[in-house]
C-alpha cells in the first residue's frame, strides 16, 4: 500500500512539474525561458575590443585580438614574434579605410607548447559562413564586414594573395585542421559599412 502511494505522489509529481514547462502555463504565470544558441547567426553578443587602434573583433568564434602591423609572411621569425602579440598583418596588404585586399593570418600550432604560446584567435575560423560578421577596428573607427566564402586549400595554394584594388575586402588565413600545418583555411569578406 505504501509503494502504491509513493508511486502516486510520484506520477502527480512529474505531472506538475511537466505542466509548468507547457507554454500556456508559461504565459499564464509570465514565465521566460532564455533561449542560447551557439554559433547561431541570431545571437548577438556584445565584446569590446581588446584593440581599437588595430584590433579584430569576430562575434560568431568569439575571437577578439590585437592586429601586429607589416609583419613579413616569408619571415618566420617576424610572424611566430607576432603570433605572441596578436593575429599578422601581411605586410604590403592594405589597410583599412583603403580599396583593395587587408591579408590577415594567425597560427594553429601542432606543437602543445606553441599552441599556448601563440595567439590562438583563430582556432574556430573554420566554422565561419557566408553572411557572418567580422569587425576591424583601425584608428578607433569600426569597419564592418561580412564573409563571402569560406575555403580550405592546399599549403602551397598562393593564388589566393591576389589583391583585387575595387572592392575593399579582407582575407583571414590560419593553418587547418587546428593543431596541424597541413592545410589552410581562407575566409574572405567585404566592406559593409564604417
Amino acid at each position: 500500500m505504501n509503494k502504491l502511494l509513493g508511486l502516486s505522489l510520484l506520477v502527480i509529481l512529474i505531472v506538475t512539474l511537466a505542466k509548468q514547462f507547457t507554454p500556456a502555463f508559461q504565459q499564464e504565470v509570465g514565465y521566460k525561458m532564455k533561449k542560447v544558441e551557439t554559433f547561431s547567426k541570431t545571437e548577438i553578443r556584445a565584446i569590446t575590443p581588446v584593440d581599437t587602434d588595430f584590433g579584430i573583433v569576430i562575434p560568431k568564434i568569439d575571437a577578439n585580438s590585437a592586429i601586429v602591423k607589416d609583419v613579413d609572411p616569408y619571415d618566420e621569425l617576424a610572424y611566430t614574434q607576432a603570433f605572441t602579440a596578436g593575429i599578422a598583418h601581411v605586410k604590403g596588404s592594405v589597410m583599412p579605410g583603403q580599396k583593395g585586399n587587408i591579408f590577415l593570418f594567425a597560427q594553429n600550432s601542432a606543437d602543445s607548447f606553441k599552441s599556448s604560446k601563440f595567439n590562438q584567435t583563430f582556432y574556430l575560423l573554420n566554422k565561419m559562413e557566408a553572411g557572418d560578421e567580422i569587425y576591424l577596428y583601425y584608428g578607433r573607427k569600426k569597419y564592418v564586414y561580412i564573409v563571402t566564402d569560406k575555403k580550405i586549400v592546399a599549403r602551397s595554394t598562393v593564388e589566393y594573395l591576389s589583391d583585387d584594388k575595387s572592392a575593399e575586402t579582407i582575407t583571414l588565413m590560419t593553418t587547418y585542421p587546428p593543431a596541424t600545418s597541413l592545410m589552410r583555411v581562407l575566409v574572405h569578406a567585404t566592406l559593409q559599412k564604417i
